[in-house]
């Protein structure tokens, strides 16, 4: 097999530790020609669901690659480890939901493996760091060419663990949907597709008494003023120009934002 140039690489390892320099340095052990995209280390300690939007949102636009995602609150307990085949990419990381969105974002799972093989594993297995024993060099043996069977036993792709679906509701006149995240700059992405923003006129109220205008860019409305669009991923999203949403709203991902025209 060809094999894939690239593994893209996201956790919630954060970079003031060695922990991402040790992963990195598994797959350089294994296949020292394989490029790492690193997406992002600062997913929320144990935030399986702001992990798995991530990498959703951005695995898409990333070259054919092996993704190896660790989000991993299970580590050494018996949630298995698993590699999915898409048509555009292999994903490896725990089977607790947070490579399933991103799997139907490249297509849709082809195949699913448990990760069992103890000759890909390197060493003595910690049992609080999957990530560099286990996930990391999986995933570079894939980059290298391993076919997903060599991993281990094939999986039924429905007992696979799945997030719950985030919460989007449409009426007449509003939309309540899910917080999903909320970026560095406060920007607010509900769980709503951007089109169902279409039936609401541009003046609009957030949460029954903020009030918003409806736009496409940051400068559509004033310095401070709330602005609702759909964002890069075409989510709906909430920002505020020179200013936080989040702050104004005062919601976490998980509440529920009812977007109402006025």
């Amino acid at each position: 097999m060809p094999g894939y140039g690239w593994i893209s690489f996201t956790t919630d390892y954060g970079t003031f530790d060695g922990f991402v320099a040790a992963c990195h340095g598994s797959i350089a052990r294994v296949a020292p020609d394989v490029r790492v995209i690193d997406v992002t280390h600062h997913v929320p300690p144990a935030d399986v669901a702001r992990g798995a939007a991530v990498l959703a949102q951005t695995a898409p636009f990333l070259p054919a690659s092996v993704h190896l995602a660790v989000v991993d609150p299970g580590v050494g307990t018996a949630r298995r480890g698993v590699v999915l085949s898409t048509p555009n990419g292999i994903l490896v990381g725990p089977d607790n939901g947070l490579l399933i969105w991103a799997a139907e974002a490249l297509g849709g799972i082809e195949s699913a493996h448990d990760l069992s093989n103890k000759d890909w594993m390197l060493g003595d297995v910690s049992r609080t760091f999957h990530g560099r024993d286990v996930f990391a060099p999986a995933a570079a043996r894939l980059a290298a060419g391993a076919a997903a069977a060599e991993a281990g036993p094939a999986v039924d792709k429905t007992s696979l663990v799945r997030l719950p679906a985030p919460i989007v509701t449409l009426g007449d006149g509003w939309i309540e949907a899910e917080v999903l995240t909320v970026d560095r700059f406060g920007n607010v992405q509900l769980a709503a597709e951007g089109s169902m923003l279409t039936g609401l006129g541009p003046e609009l109220l957030v949460n029954g008494g903020v009030r918003a205008r409806r736009g496409a860019t940051f400068a559509d409305v004033g310095a401070g003023e709330l602005l609702v669009f759909a964002d890069s991923a075409d989510r709906i999203a909430i920002a505020v120009n020179n200013g936080r949403a989040v702050v104004v709203l005062s919601v976490r991902p998980g509440d529920v934002v009812r977007i109402t025209a006025r």
